[in-house]
């Protein structure tokens, strides 16, 4: 929690009945949408179940947590002070440095007096006969709001896969989501990670360097390009503030909202000496800017070969042991997953006490009392670490029980699929907004950007409707399906649907396989600002 902060506690202070907007989540989307409501008027709630505010980083503390867009984007540009004053330290920030920009943002702009720590949305019923929301808690907090705003974050519900036996295990269990505050420490320890997405490609470089011995248990290995960090500049840095609003400008029309500096050559119409060189650029260069090398890495099944070779090449590089390297080199397209950004992952694998198991061959089968035994094996371990991601884009939106028209559940609405018109609404739910919800760039842009674009839309959108005298706002049901359809139609033209990825719920047993985010940043903004120009054309106004 930030120092200093005196969270709002349903036992401290009045308990307020009524306001003009909840906002579920203090993530960075929570923030910037109480920030703008306050500034337009609007009364406004925030409900937050962590200790402190930050969202996603706040709860990711695992050792090695760090952003993978490079600092001098990561961050908000709503106010040219705030820009100006914050100094970042490195190229790809850490967790903790982010987490203090967030406590300085909230501290900036008095956020904190309407944020209530420590308290879960449970339920959101919409009353008809009243045309707003009732919002529960689980302190107890019952609150009338005419709109509710989820702010719940894309990547905040943890998944923990149902291994048999795991009630069972005497050791240390951690999540790398849910991450112990104080930290931990695997001196001497055998210890267990599941999973190789980012997460665990970021922290298996530092639970090595402690553990006496580490088995890292890979499902399916993903592609990961060294981030190639380092300190910031001060001179760069004051490069880019001397013009922010234009480097801004230049990156919200860019492809996902973010500078990978994309080159506009086709990797099937050059040499194969430009190729490689191209590449080998973008692999020193490091990080996400690698799959902007070629203008159709992400559209050609053929041009993406040619990138899943070169990385091939570059694992086996730097894996001594080449059946371990042909266990990391990945079978799938290049970029269909998030691509990770990491700092000597694929290195550690040369260390005498890292071991890779492969558990697609062999799957894990039990946790045991003191350890974990898989098809063909059985692993003695002090601690296991689940690196298994989220239930991502949807899993905290529907872990709260939503009702609306007719008493409708949005769990029902959505259970084959979310379904959303411009991820900002969903039919049959007035009033209720989702910011970087499913069916909108999200996950596939610079989330802060697209944050930033969602809550000043949604901020209009409330504006407008009192100034017109409107009461509420819906998302009409052809708008949606066929807004639904199209993002559909989009993510078929390209590589995204050549795997099973978070993207598409493939991590979460049950969960409907549907693409969930949109494909094309700078497409998007341009709709939602012709659906307003049209006066809201898609949603009914009442």
């Amino acid at each position: 929690m930030q120092q200093g902060a005196d969270p709002v506690r349903p036992e401290e202070s009045e308990r307020v009945d009524a306001v003009d907007v909840i906002v579920v989540g203090a993530g960075f989307a929570g923030l910037y949408m109480l920030h703008r409501l306050r500034e337009q008027g609007a009364s406004a709630r925030v409900f937050e179940r962590g200790s402190g505010i930050g969202g996603t980083w706040f709860w990711n503390r695992y050792p090695g947590a760090r952003c993978d867009v490079e600092s001098m984007e990561y961050s908000y540009q709503f106010s040219e002070e705030l820009q100006q004053e914050w100094e970042w330290t490195e190229r790809y920030a850490t967790q903790p440095e982010i987490l203090r920009y967030a406590e300085h943002v909230a501290e900036r702009f008095d956020l904190m007096r309407d944020i209530q720590l420590e308290t879960s949305v449970v339920s959101a019923t919409w009353d008809e006969a009243a045309s707003r929301w009732e919002i529960r808690t689980d302190r107890g907090d019952r609150v009338s709001a005419r709109f509710c705003v989820l702010a719940t974050g894309c990547l905040s519900s943890t998944n923990h896969p149902a291994f048999e036996g795991a009630e069972r295990f005497r050791g240390d269990t951690y999540h790398t989501g849910r991450w112990p505050h104080e930290g931990v420490d695997f001196t001497g320890k055998r210890v267990g990670v599941i999973g190789t997405g980012s997460s665990a490609i970021q922290s298996i470089p530092h639970i090595a360097a402690q553990a006496e011995h580490l088995f890292v248990f890979q499902r399916t290995p993903n592609y990961s390009i060294p981030a190639n960090n380092h300190p910031l500049d001060p001179e760069f840095q004051r490069r880019i503030k001397a013009e922010y609003p234009a480097f801004r400008a230049r990156n919200r029309a860019m492809p996902a909202g973010l500078d990978t500096h994309p080159n506009d050559e086709s990797v099937l119409a050059v040499s194969a000496e430009r190729r490689e060189e191209v590449f080998e650029s973008r692999w020193e260069h490091g990080g996400l800017p690698f799959m902007g090398a070629f203008n159709d890495l992400g559209t050609s099944h053929e041009a993406n070969e040619l990138a899943k070779d070169f990385l091939h090449r570059k694992i086996r590089a730097l894996v001594d042991d080449p059946a371990t390297a042909d266990l990391l080199c990945p079978d799938q397209e290049v970029g269909c997953k998030r691509i990770c950004v990491d700092t000597g992952y694929f290195e550690t694998f040369n260390r005498e006490n890292v071991r890779l198991v492969d558990v697609r061959t062999a799957p894990i089968e039990e946790i045991t009392e003191t350890g974990l035994r898989t098809a063909d094996a059985s692993y003695e371990l002090d601690a296991i670490v689940y690196a298994t991601g989220f239930d991502a884009m949807t899993g905290a939106i529907l872990g709260i029980d939503i009702r609306g028209q007719g008493g409708e559940s949005l769990r029902d609405a959505w259970s084959a699929g979310p379904r959303t018109y411009l991820g900002l609404q969903s039919a049959g739910f007035p009033n209720l907004f989702t910011v970087t919800g499913p069916g909108s760039p999200s996950v596939l842009s610079n989330m802060i950007p697209s944050i930033e674009q969602h809550v000043e839309w949604i901020a209009d959108c409330i504006a407008y409707l009192d100034a017109h005298g409107h009461e509420s706002i819906e998302a009409e049901l052809p708008a949606q399906d066929a807004w639904v359809d199209h993002v559909n139609e989009v993510a078929s033209a390209t590589i995204y649907l050549g795997c099973n990825s978070w993207y598409l719920g493939a991590n979460v047993p049950g969960k409907p396989r549907v693409f969930m985010p949109y494909i094309g940043f700078p497409t998007y903004v341009a709709k939602c600002e012709e659906v307003v120009s049209k006066g809201y054309e898609g949603f009914q106004l009442t």
